[in-house]
């Protein structure tokens, strides 16, 4: 947990909107895998990986936000 603790917030932010929201056009690529997972069409192995992949840096980002309150408290 030491090396999410190290990670600046500017890199994560980034890295969020970067990674996270890429390919902008016609339509971030995060929307499309959740659409597709509330209506029950993601299936594919390589539709559930790129769900995994463009959602990684949201979850690093509520990772550092709960251990950075939980260290305030």
């Amino acid at each position: 947990m030491r090396f999410i603790d190290s990670l600046s917030w500017p890199i994560l932010l980034s890295m969020s909107l970067l990674l996270g929201l890429a390919p902008y056009v016609p339509e971030p690529h995060i929307i499309e895998k959740l659409r597709m997972l509330t209506q029950g069409t993601l299936h594919r192995p390589l539709d559930i990986f790129d769900l995994c992949y463009h959602a990684a840096p949201f979850f690093v980002v509520i990772i550092k936000l709960q251990r950075t309150f939980k260290r305030k408290t």
